[in-house]
């Protein structure tokens, strides 16, 4: 049997490596030997001499898709710097379309140097390993940005609606007392500010909440009005209008917070647009025994569509991911709230609609009348208000009092406690707020059962129904409601309270 040579054994290890070599003689990189893994890495066979145009011939690109200059690629590098050269940031656009990224040795042999060997690693997966991670990394910082910004916002948004509240309360005694027309009517519309307020700044945290569903008439084209000077705000430089359309302000059962989140959602998806288009209507389903009207929320753009081949594959990679966590978040509410969600073509043929049908009700939301003192439940007895704001303390005692009843007053669920174990067995109910410095509501709601296990207490929060309210409510306090409410809301509620 022959024995193989050196030449031979070195040639067959060569053939077999899992490493693409290009061994090429200097100075005009003529080639010696290209093995078979060169040309699966590179996908073409190795050219006879490439001294100049390399980059183009085999699509040699930067990490973030630039050309990558001829001064820099392996061989130009070993021979001007006359050393072991190790080039990390190279990328291979192969002709099939295929992307290889590679890690590049360059040496250089003999002196004066005679030839380059240059072997190709393929890293591929270790590079989208790192891009993955620092995609991860990059929507974690994002995603930390907005909980600092949403618990920003909430801090903001419990101030904002104590000095609401105190101004709602503050207004409808007066108004309750009030012969003067003219002056009960500018006093309806302090009150009408206030409302409004409140739905603005509710807005503005609707992302940030992760609440229980409570589900009322609510009507869709309220909702979007009410948000349309956030949602103006949020697309500033787009197009932004509104085509309220549906039948009686579009009735639905939902839950309000989370309808605000579909419509905030819906319009972030669109804000690569010029033109955005919100609309309400009304959409009738000939599939049941009885045709079955929906109300439809759409939402129109021009912009570049969901994931538009023609937006940047990096852009998409990362940015795609918030839409697509966008959109799930709407298809999870839409579905809870058996509904469904169509998506076809946007404005003149551009960009995309995103419709919302909702199951329409026929039931009328209530119409406001005005209520006088006459009308309002009295009551009577000493009544315990815990809230660590002096204005809150101030109204509520102010409203609870014109309504018949006497109060104490407390600035925080220690002093609460101790008033409390003095006087529990005159106290008639407490009114409670859900978020104070220092003891918090559910803390001392606990330590007032200890006292009394019977204890009445009101809630009130600045937010709608939550886990956290739902919890203490599940602890045994009897009655909930969200600031900023109304004397007539306080007044049914310390009736039902203390009857």
């Amino acid at each position: 049997m022959e024995v193989p040579s050196d030449h031979d054994i070195l040639l067959a290890l060569g053939e077999d490596l899992p490493v693409g070599i290009w061994i090429a003689r200097a100075p005009d990189a003529a080639l010696i030997f290209a093995n078979p893994m060169f040309t699966e890495i590179v996908g073409m066979k190795a050219p006879d001499r490439c001294q100049f145009g390399c980059s183009e011939r085999y699509g040699l690109v930067t990490r973030d898709g630039g050309r990558y200059p001829e001064t820099r690629l392996p061989f130009q590098r070993a021979m001007s710097e006359r050393r072991t050269v190790v080039i990390d940031d190279l990328t291979i656009r192969r002709r099939d379309g295929r992307r290889v990224d590679i890690r590049a040795v360059a040496r250089p042999v003999g002196e004066p140097i005679t030839h380059v060997i240059t072997t190709l690693f393929d890293v591929t997966r270790e590079v989208s390993s790192e891009r993955a991670r620092l995609e991860t990394e990059q929507r974690l910082r994002r995603a930390q940005r907005l909980e600092a910004i949403g618990t920003l916002a909430g801090g903001i948004a419990h101030d904002f609606n104590n000095l609401i509240f105190g101004v709602k309360l503050v207004t409808a005694e007066l108004a309750l007392s009030e012969p003067d027309p003219k002056r009960r009517a500018a006093l309806d519309q302090i009150d009408e500010i206030t409302e409004r307020s409140a739905t603005l700044t509710r807005s503005l945290v609707a992302f940030t909440r992760r609440g229980e569903q409570r589900a009322t008439p609510i009507s869709v084209s309220d909702v979007v009005t009410a948000m349309s000077e956030l949602l103006t705000r949020t697309l500033r430089g787009v197009e932004l209008s509104f085509e309220l359309e549906a039948t009686e302000r579009g009735i639905v059962i939902a839950d309000q917070t989370q309808l605000e989140q579909v419509v905030m959602n819906l319009v972030l998806n669109a804000r690569d647009a010029t033109h955005v288009i919100v609309r309400t209507g009304d959409v009738t389903s000939s599939g049941h025994p009885e045709p079955v009207r929906f109300v439809a929320l759409e939402v129109k753009d021009d912009g570049p569509g969901l994931l538009s081949a023609s937006r940047d594959p990096d852009i998409v990679a990362v940015d795609g991911a918030d839409h697509a966590t966008d959109l799930a978040a709407v298809f999870g509410i839409v579905e809870r709230h058996g509904g469904s969600v169509e998506v076809d073509a946007g404005i003149n043929g551009r960009g995309t609609t995103m419709r919302v049908l909702l199951p329409a009700v026929r039931r009328a939301l209530a119409v406001r009348s005005r209520t006088s003192v006459a009308d309002l439940p009295r009551g009577s007895g000493l009544i315990l208000v815990i809230d660590d704001d002096h204005m809150v303390r101030k109204v509520v005692a102010g409203s609870l009092q014109s309504l018949g009843y006497q109060v104490v007053e407390a600035v925080s669920g220690s002093e609460a406690i101790e008033i409390y174990r003095a006087r529990h067995a005159e106290i008639r109910a407490v009114i409670l707020d859900m978020v104070m410095q220092g003891m918090p509501g559910r803390a001392t709601y606990l330590a007032l059962r200890d006292i009394d296990r019977d204890v009445a207490v009101l809630l009130m929060s600045g937010h709608t129904m939550n886990e956290q309210v739902q919890e203490i409510l599940d602890l045994g306090v009897r009655s909930f409601v969200s600031k900023p409410y109304s004397i007539a809301v306080l007044a049914a509620a310390m009736a039902e309270l203390t009857q």
